[in-house]
C-alpha cells in the first residue's frame, strides 16, 4: 500500500482515504501511517483547529481581550512543527524546536501578556485536547506510539514555555524590588537632609551658648555622624539602581484625608531646607478639602514637588495649592523661582532625566511623582517659563472614579 499518496478527505461521507493500517501490518508500519494521517489532517485543517482552539482559550480572564494575533503568538507555527515531527515518528524534531525557541518565547510573551502560569498550561492542553478530538472524529485511534508522540510534544512544549515564564517572572520580580528600593531611598534625601540641616542649627545655637554641657554637642557630633552615613547609604543605592528602566507595582491604601494638615505637617518637616537659602513655603490648601488617596504616597508626591521647586528657588516663595473639582481634587506646587528650560520640560517626568545644571540629582523624583499620581488614576502636567517660575498641577479622583 502507498502510504506517500494525498489523501482528501470524502466530503459526503467524511470519511478519509488515505491509507489505512490493516490487518497485516506490523505495530510499527501502523503507527507510522496513523502519524503520517494526523500530520496531514493537522495541515490540511489548521485554519479550523485554530479557530476551536482560540474559541476555548477565550475562557481564559487573560485571553478575552487579545486580539487575534497577539492570541496566535506562536501556535501557527507549533501545529507546522508538529506535523513535520509527526512525520518523523518521534516528536523529536519539534521537541528541540520548542526548546530552542518557539515555547520559551511564547512563555514570556504571555507574561507579557499578562497570563498566569496557569493558563499558560491551559493553553497548550486546550490546543492538545483539540488535536485528540479531531483525531477521533476522522477515525484516527490515538493509541500507543502516536498518541505517546503527539504528547512527548506538548509536555516538553509545556514544560519548555513555564520554565521561560517563570525565569522572567524571577527577574521582574527582581527589577521591580530594585527599582522600587531606589525610589524610596531617593525619598528618603529630602528628610535626611531636614534633619542634617536641624542638627547644624542647633549646633552654632549651642556654640553660642555657654550654659550647654558637653555631653549635648556630643550627642548632636552622633547625629551628624549618623545621619551623614545614612546619606552615603542612600546615594550608593541610588547609584547601584541607576540603570533601571522598569515600572514598579504600587499597592495603595486609600482613605478620605485633611490634605491641608498633610502639607503642613510636611511644610514643617522640610522648613530647614528651604529656611536655609530664605525660600518660604506656603500652604495655601482650603483646610476643609479632603481628598480620597494614601496619605503616604500623597506626602511624597507633594515632597518631591516642593524639593523641587526649593531647588529651582532659593529664594523666593513655594505655594502649594488644591482645590475641589466635580472629579475630585486639583493639587498645584508653584514657585516664581528660575523655571524649567524648554527642552526638558517634555521629559521631567521620564526616570534619570535631571538638569545638568543641578548637581547630584539622580532624575528621579518627578518620576516618582508621574508614577504615584497614576497609581491613583490622576494625572500630572507642568507649566513653567524661565526665569518667572514653574507650576506642577496633579489631579486625584474622588472615591469610585
Amino acid at each position: 500500500m502507498d502510504v506517500t499518496r494525498p489523501f482528501a478527505k470524502a466530503r459526503s461521507c467524511d470519511v478519509w482515504t488515505k491509507s489505512r493500517p490493516n490487518a497485516d501490518s506490523s505495530p510499527r508500519e501502523a503507527s507510522i501511517t496513523i502519524l503520517d494521517n494526523l500530520a496531514h489532517l493537522i495541515e490540511i485543517d489548521r485554519e479550523e483547529l485554530l479557530i476551536r482552539w482560540r474559541n476555548e482559550v477565550r475562557k481564559l480572564p487573560s485571553a478575552q481581550n487579545l486580539d487575534v494575533p497577539t492570541l496566535n503568538d506562536h501556535i501557527p507555527d507549533l501545529l507546522i512543527e508538529l506535523a513535520r515531527s509527526l512525520r518523523s515518528g518521534s516528536g523529536a524534531n519539534v521537541a528541540n524546536v520548542l526548546i530552542e525557541g518557539n515555547s520559551p518565547a511564547h512563555g514570556i510573551q504571555r507574561f507579557k501578556d499578562a497570563f498566569d502560569i496557569e493558563e499558560v498550561v491551559a493553553e497548550y492542553n486546550i490546543l492538545r485536547s483539540c488535536i485528540h478530538d479531531h483525531a477521533e472524529r476522522h477515525n484516527l485511534q490515538m493509541q500507543g506510539q502516536p498518541f505517546r508522540v503527539l504528547n512527548r510534544v506538548f509536555d516538553e512544549a509545556i514544560g519548555a514555555a513555564v520554565a521561560a515564564y517563570a525565569a522572567h517572572q524571577a527577574l521582574e520580580v527582581q527589577r521591580r524590588r530594585e527599582e522600587y528600593l531606589a525610589f524610596v531611598a531617593h525619598d528618603l534625601r529630602t528628610p535626611l537632609a531636614a534633619i542634617s540641616l536641624s542638627a547644624r542649627i542647633l549646633e552654632m545655637i549651642l556654640a553660642r551658648d555657654q550654659t550647654a554641657t558637653p555631653q549635648i554637642s556630643q550627642k548632636l557630633k552622633t547625629l551628624n555622624r549618623n545621619v551623614q552615613h545614612l546619606q552615603e547609604l542612600v546615594s550608593k543605592i541610588l547609584e547601584e539602581n541607576s540603570n533601571l528602566e522598569t515600572e514598579v507595582g504600587v499597592k495603595m491604601e486609600r482613605r478620605e484625608l485633611e490634605l491641608w494638615s498633610l502639607v503642613e505637617n510636611l511644610i514643617h518637616d522640610l522648613h530647614p531646607v528651604a529656611g536655609t537659602d530664605s525660600t518660604q513655603l506656603i500652604n495655601s490648601i482650603p483646610e476643609d478639602l479632603i481628598v480620597f488617596a494614601d496619605a503616604s504616597l500623597l506626602r511624597r508626591v507633594f515632597q518631591n514637588l516642593i524639593a523641587n521647586a526649593i531647588s529651582y528657588t532659593p529664594r523666593g516663595e513655594v505655594v502649594i495649592g488644591a482645590r475641589e473639582t466635580a472629579d475630585g481634587a486639583e493639587c498645584f506646587v508653584r514657585d516664581n523661582g528660575a523655571g524649567i528650560p524648554e527642552e526638558l520640560r517634555q521629559l521631567v517626568f521620564e526616570k534619570h532625566v535631571t538638569d545638568g545644571e543641578k548637581k547630584g540629582g539622580m532624575g528621579l523624583g518627578l518620576a516618582v511623582v508621574k508614577m504615584f499620581v497614576e497609581a491613583h488614576g490622576g494625572a500630572v502636567t507642568l507649566e513653567s517659563e524661565v526665569g518667572k517660575g514653574s507650576t506642577f498641577r496633579f489631579t486625584l479622583p474622588k472615591r469610585g472614579k
